[in-house]
């Protein structure tokens, strides 16, 4: 082929499709049932949004993004992740004036990041999450946390843990922030380049780095769970009572930072050990200045995201097979123009009343229909001929026993 998709990019085939449709529906559901509306936000971004929400010391705004100038020199941005874009449409449609919280979700929505392709992580992926603004206590963090993880469970997922941790807020952290640099300077020539980069401008980085000899080295560093302000080592008590209420298992793991600046107070994942060392199938928490951040009032915000492709390879390690979706019902084999015609009107009446039907287009012998009748897999195959067309007729094969009868052409939607 001359032309192929872009690396880091997958198309969705139609064999492949009705998973996802499965893990949507499923989504859709759930979210309902607590009060979370959709929304869908632009593809694309001014460039000034992630600069200030996502924070430019970012691996994400250093190294990731797609950007561009546009036709009018405006610089722009493919949306490279989905709370940033919420929180801009949040404000714009003038939500903050309504009764608060406001619950919010997005569903398959596609994210850019230039980055080497992960295994269920592509340059271009896509995302289910769920946005909540104006809610303050930490029941809504375990909401949240409950929701995802309500969808992987009732998607049968078992290899799970959930960690949680606290990362501050504008009070204590930036204290905190100097202690880690000053330990982390006296071990600068231990890091790899990376954090020596992002030491001074984001040290929290560091905690979370995959490099063996910045593990090494943050293993007995200073840990902001350690000194968190009252307000928010109050606000993590509440959450663990919660989840110990909710029957929810989790760890707390000091060493989770998430990779965005905007985060405050509560972070999570959700880790799978079905996909190795690219574990992490969820990943959230609170940014509770990022909407002030952005332009709007002073409200608190919490949410995550969950990429799709991941989640469906998560699915396919642990062996959990989603059902196919019947493609068709009946399968209308036709001999002769005259059937072919009646065999139309058929398919359009059946279809009107909620039953898949299909008939030929290509024109092939009685023998071909009935088997591509049999490869797309029809439960039924109605044979229509002179003789059935002069009786408002059809022989109705059930496919899984062979059985043929003849019934009337009005009555079909009742026997299959």
């Amino acid at each position: 082929m001359a032309v192929r998709a872009p690396k880091g990019t997958k198309d969705v085939l139609p064999q492949e499709s009705y998973k996802w449709q499965y893990v949507e529906n499923l989504v859709r559901k759930i979210t309902a049932l607590a009060g979370y509306r959709e929304i869908r936000t632009p593809i694309f971004e001014h460039t000034e949004l992630f600069l200030r929400g996502v924070g430019d010391t970012t691996d994400i705004v250093q190294k990731e993004m797609y950007t561009f100038n546009d036709k009018g020199n405006r610089s722009i941005t493919l949306r490279p992740e989905g709370t940033a874009g919420v929180v801009r449409a949040f404000l714009e449609g003038g939500l903050p004036s309504n009764a608060q919280p406001t619950k919010m979700y997005y569903l398959s929505a596609p994210v850019f990041r230039y980055e080497k392709p992960q295994s269920g992580r592509l340059r271009e992926h896509h995302q289910f999450g769920v946005e909540v603004f104006g809610a303050p206590d930490a029941s809504v963090d375990a909401e949240v946390i409950n929701i995802a993880l309500t969808l992987l469970g009732e998607l049968g997922l078992k290899q799970l843990h959930l960690n949680i941790n606290s990362i501050g807020c504008e009070k204590c952290r930036p204290q905190y922030n100097e202690l880690l640099k000053g330990y982390l300077h006296k071990h600068a020539d231990e890091l790899c380049e990376s954090c020596n980069e992002r030491m001074d401008r984001n040290p929290l980085r560091a905690l979370d780095c995959k490099e063996e000899g910045c593990q090494a080295v943050v293993k007995n560093a200073p840990l902001m769970i350690d000194h968190l302000c009252e307000e928010c080592s109050a606000h993590l008590e509440a959450l663990k009572k919660y989840l110990d209420v909710l029957g929810i298992e989790y760890a707390v793991n000091p060493f989770i930072v998430r990779g965005l600046d905007y985060y405050t107070k509560t972070v999570f994942e959700i880790i799978s050990d079905s996909i190795g060392a690219q574990g992490t199938v969820c990943g959230g928490g609170r940014y509770d200045k990022l909407v002030k951040q952005v332009g709007g009032p002073d409200l608190p915000g919490i949410g995550f995201g969950m990429g799709i492709e991941r989640l469906l390879l998560v699915m396919e390690n642990e062996g959990i097979e989603i059902s196919r979706p019947v493609l068709t019902d009946i399968f209308l084999c036709t001999h002769g123009e005259q059937a072919r015609f009646k065999a139309a009107q058929l398919v359009r009446d059946l279809r009107r009343e909620g039953v898949k039907a299909d008939m030929d287009h290509c024109a092939r012998s009685i023998k071909a229909q009935f088997k591509y009748a049999d490869k797309i897999g029809a439960k039924f195959v109605g044979v229509i001929g002179e003789t059935e067309l002069a009786e408002d007729t059809v022989v109705l094969k059930t496919m899984e026993t062979g059985e043929e009868r003849t019934v009337r052409q009005n009555e079909i939607k009742k026997l299959i």
